[in-house]
């Protein structure tokens, strides 16, 4: 409180000074006049007018500034104002921040922005604090004073953020801080752009996090959707593989409990993991051998089936149903269609940092007959999309000679789950 007395009371006497100086010597100047200079009363009026408003114009800008800041420090009543400003953003992103927010001040005019240089050059109009009474018309503290401030923004690239540095000043030399005041305005454009770059980054890091929240929501959802798909067993195949099992009850007993066999391991690969957790290749795999060979007993010699998957490779971490998926296509609109049946090949093989899965058949191919609705590799490609952020895909190509191979691809690394995938395996 003592040093914030003593400063205003520097800046006052400092201000009184230097034009007592002044008015000294153009009453000395006067004096030296011919004739004239003998009237000593305007000299006297003049010099003890022009003291009386410096003074009193002195302490309305001390009164200006202690209501635009709160205090009436050295730093607060200066004419000249410097800010930094951390941006959490690239200098670019920073830079166009603070044009923005630039372009926004009251008054701004001539705005010179070179985005190369990252760099912003501005004139603002001064405002008539006051309007035009008659103390601000006679004010010698205004007599000199330019009718615009000017700003300089620079903006300084970090590593993954940027550093704004501002000045606003007077559009007059350093020396005229001795005679004139800003009325605060300089502080007042200096923080007004401070807040216009701190609104605009909190409006953008609400408008990222609604962004994530609606995301992270219609990921949650399609999951959800698809892991209820994922988890029902076909109505179909299940009647089918039970019809089955009770015919060759009473002709074949050993080969309907073989079947039966496979179905409960096929179940049981079925069920959710309540966990949450990935499946893996290995599990997968497990699900939809049994699934084969319960197609085999029904098919007979029409179907073969040849697996390469390497056991180094069976732990890979990959989401449930996706071979299934895959698998069941492969039969579905590939061999069941085909009178002679046909071979499913299933293969895995590491590229570097990822895998690539593999099912193929010699079946129809890509023909009208055989093209289903194409909802499960749908379903398969937003899986991959939600679960591995683009690092994953599918592939769908034409067989040699004949049939249809599906290549799904993966990385090696287990997948960060950020939705709520729930695998069945």
């Amino acid at each position: 409180m003592i040093r914030s007395f003593f400063q205003q009371l520097f800046f006052v006497l400092r201000i009184a000074i230097v034009w007592g100086l002044a008015v000294t010597f153009v009453v000395s100047m006067y004096s030296s006049l011919p004739l004239i200079g003998d009237f000593e009363l305007p000299a006297v009026v003049f010099s003890f007018a022009t003291m009386a408003l410096v003074i009193t114009g002195a302490f309305s800008h001390l009164h200006r500034v202690r209501l635009l800041t709160g205090r009436s420090d050295g730093d607060a009543l200066a004419n000249r104002q410097k800010r930094q400003i951390e941006v959490p953003f690239e200098a670019g992103e920073s830079f166009d921040l603070l044009d923005a927010a630039i372009r926004e001040l009251p008054g701004i005019a001539q705005v010179q922005a070179t985005r190369d240089s990252l760099q912003i050059n501005a004139k603002v109009a001064r405002p008539r604090t006051y309007g035009e009474p008659l103390l601000r018309r006679w004010n010698p503290l205004l007599w000199f004073a330019p009718a615009s401030n000017q700003l300089l923004a620079t903006v300084t690239p970090a590593s993954d953020s940027g550093r704004i540095v501002l000045i606003c000043e007077p559009e007059s030399p350093a020396w005229s801080d001795w005679f004139l005041v800003d009325d605060g305005t300089n502080f007042e454009n200096a923080e007004a752009i401070a807040r216009a770059i701190t609104r605009r980054i909190g409006a953008r890091r609400r408008s990222e996090q609604a962004s994530a929240a609606q995301t992270a929501a219609q990921k949650e959802l399609t999951e959800a959707k698809l892991n209820l798909l994922h988890a029902q067993v076909e109505p179909h195949f299940l009647y089918n593989t039970l019809a089955s099992a009770q015919l060759l009850t009473r002709s074949d007993p050993l080969r309907a409990e073989t079947m039966l066999g496979h179905l409960i391991q096929y179940l049981r690969r079925s069920l959710p993991n309540v966990d949450g957790e990935m499946s893996s290749l290995g599990a997968e795999l497990e699900r939809a051998l049994a699934y084969l060979e319960i197609l085999k007993i029904r098919m007979g010699e029409r179907l073969d089936v040849q697996v390469d998957v390497p056991e180094t490779l069976r732990s890979t971490p990959l989401p449930a149903m996706m071979l299934q998926t895959l698998v069941e296509n492969a039969i579905k609109h590939g061999l069941e269609p085909r009178t002679g049946g046909g071979t499913v090949w299933i293969r895995a093989r590491q590229d570097g940092d990822a895998i690539a899965i593999t099912v193929a058949d010699n079946g129809e191919g890509f023909t009208s007959k055989t093209h289903g609705t194409g909802i499960g590799l749908v379903n398969v490609r937003e899986r991959l999309r939600l679960r591995y952020n683009g690092t994953a895909n599918l592939a769908v190509v034409a067989n040699f000679p004949a049939g249809v191979a599906a290549t799904l691809t993966v990385p090696t690394v287990p997948a960060v789950v950020t939705t709520g995938d729930r695998p069945h395996g």
